[in-house]
């Protein structure tokens, strides 16, 4: 049984589906005016990871994941870049999906856009005025907060402490509110700026009101998980509750789940661009295998804080290539002769066992610290058959894919090792022979070997000539 800590209820509880061996799961995605930096690629890799696993233990799983087009950082990105706003979208939307391509992320699903969605947003707030939730002033439409009874649960905030801290805000804004605590649901439209007609006038949707929309149309009025960075949980989250329960009458989400910090230097700072302290995916991925800053990320629990530095990405590497190293040892061991298979029931019940640990700390709320310590026992494993003399294929073929498909998880993916141009050499000689000898079925193995291996071999009347494919 999975268990999840529940931000909502505070506490683990059992996973329970709304349709048994399917996931609904909607994940705030980036505001795409920049880059990501390594914290946002966090969420974006934990998230993955959390998916995986699902799909790991079975379930089918319908992720979808927003991009935020609409926002005044675009804006004021646009006008540094003379670019419209849905250009400067278009562009960091597109370095989005390279960078987190490199990192090994599944595609969503679905990764709705706010400017997609305008004519939905309209109709959703219309629906929350006509219930008395919402209301127009000055052309703006705001959120009357304190009209939702349970506002403050997720963050685990009173009305009374929220009330405090509005007090302190001051601004042309607040003479439009009937009650500081209120949010803008739209926002009219100031000069030179992007907007929508609306029957309040031109403007555009506010921040929270995007993700209530694009997760209820997309995943319905209910949802399995809602999640996003620590940091959304008030008041972005706080705020879809408000408004898509409202507007629906039903439980918005029944898991609530958000990822820790990445911190950085010796105070152990958030990062964060804000802060100018951040460092890109972009940057990064350039720099370093991006296999490595996947590991990184995606073998701490998904609610602890990463600290980035140096050191900590150096252990990475180094366990890294430890791992790679059992792969590619047993990968070459799996070639060559086998002269026994006494092993294969014992060692086919370790390899089970190995299998049972990792489901036990997975389930454990996605406990990826714990879930690649028992990859890595699983790699001591087979490290130790590899020299067995009484190693059998069987047991090395099982336990390597139950390696692959723990490390999968966590995005983790090895190829076998390049050939050598010498190796490539000897295999071609082979091959001319088996054409000679008129055995074909080694021949049109030989070749069906080097495709695999990114050879390409091309028969011409001067010999066989070979290219690795670009």
């Amino acid at each position: 049984m999975i268990k999840i800590y529940n931000t909502l209820s505070r506490q683990k509880e059992i996973f329970t589906p709304l349709r048994e061996g399917q996931v609904a799961m909607y994940v705030c995605g980036p505001t795409v005016y920049n880059y990501i930096h390594i914290g946002n690629a966090r969420s974006t890799v934990a998230f993955d990871t959390i998916r995986r696993y699902f799909e790991y233990r079975g379930f089918a799983v319908n992720y979808v994941s927003n991009f935020t087009d609409v926002d005044d950082k675009i804006i004021r990105a646009a006008q540094e870049l003379q670019l419209s706003a849905p250009e400067v979208a278009q562009r960091f939307i597109a370095a989005f999906k390279e960078d987190t391509a490199a990192l090994n992320v599944k595609p969503a699903t679905l990764n709705p856009q706010v400017m997609d969605h305008i004519p939905d947003i309209i109709e959703f707030i219309e629906v929350l005025i006509n219930k008395g939730f919402a209301y127009e002033s000055g052309g703006d439409v705001y959120y009357r907060t304190r009209k939702f009874k349970d506002y403050g649960q997720l963050s685990d905030q009173s009305i009374d402490e929220l009330e405090v801290g509005a007090s302190q805000r001051t601004g042309a804004e607040l003479d439009l509110k009937e009650d500081p605590l209120d949010f803008a649901l739209w926002k009219s439209a100031k000069a030179g700026e992007i907007a929508w007609d609306s029957p309040w006038g031109q403007g555009r949707p506010g921040w929270h009101i995007e993700c209530s929309v694009m997760a209820t149309k997309h995943l319905g009025d209910t949802i399995d998980i809602h999640g996003g960075g620590q940091d959304l949980e008030f008041p972005h989250h706080e705020n879809e509750i408000a408004q898509s329960e409202a507007k629906t009458g039903h439980k918005f989400a029944n898991y609530w789940m958000h990822n820790g910090y990445v911190t950085i230097g010796d105070d152990d700072e958030k990062m964060s661009k804000s802060l100018g302290n951040f460092v890109t995916a972009h940057e990064m991925i350039q720099r370093i295998d991006p296999q490595i800053l996947r590991f990184f990320m995606a073998t701490t629990q998904y609610r602890r804080p990463i600290r980035y530095s140096e050191a900590t990405l150096q252990e990475a590497t180094a366990n890294l290539q430890k791992l790679r190293n059992t792969y590619e040892n047993v990968q070459f061991r799996l070639q060559q002769d086998f002269a026994t298979e006494t092993e294969t029931s014992a060692s086919l019940a370790e390899i089970a066992a190995f299998e049972e640990a990792f489901i036990q700390e997975m389930d454990d709320d996605f406990n990826a610290a714990n879930g690649i310590t028992v990859v890595y026992d699983l790699a001591k494993w087979l490290n130790t058959h590899l020299e067995a003399s009484t190693a059998s294929q069987a047991s090395l073929t099982k336990g390597l894919q139950a390696f692959v498909g723990m490390l999968a998880v966590f995005g983790i993916f090895f190829k076998e090792a390049e050939l050598l141009d010498t190796d490539i050499e000897v295999l071609i000689e082979e091959r001319n022979q088996a054409r000679k000898d008129k055995n074909f079925a080694r021949s049109d193995e030989i070749r069906d070997q080097l495709k695999e291996q990114g050879i390409i071999l091309e028969d011409t009347p001067q010999g066989v000539r070979w290219r690795r494919e670009a």
